[in-house]
């Protein structure tokens, strides 16, 4: 499968997981946090399916997840779930990409 089509499915999944994991709790506006919490993870996924650093597929996923998701994690000051999910989402989605991406 291409790299780009299965980052974009494992996004797809960490999108759906993500946003999922936070119905239960309470926001002053809902749709707008799970929208955003889905639109980063699967730019993540995304992200790790079309780039290529010159570094190991698990590498280049850890360093996309963090990156990515630093920003959400700056305007919510809650930054050790936003970015250890991340850091292990993309550490996931690299090796996935990085073993059946073609």
């Amino acid at each position: 499968m291409s790299r780009i089509l299965l980052g974009t499915i494992c996004g797809l999944v960490y999108g759906a997981l993500s946003a999922a994991s936070m119905i239960p709790l309470s926001f002053s506006d809902k749709t707008a946090a799970l929208t955003g919490a889905f639109i980063n993870r699967f730019a993540i996924g995304f992200v790790i399916g079309a780039a290529r650093l010159p570094v190991p597929s698990w590498a280049q996923g850890l360093i996309f997840g963090i990156l990515l998701s630093l920003p959400d994690a700056i305007i919510t000051k809650a930054f050790a779930p936003i970015l250890i999910l991340g850091a292990i989402g993309g550490l996931i989605i690299g090796i996935i990409v990085g073993k059946w991406g073609v």
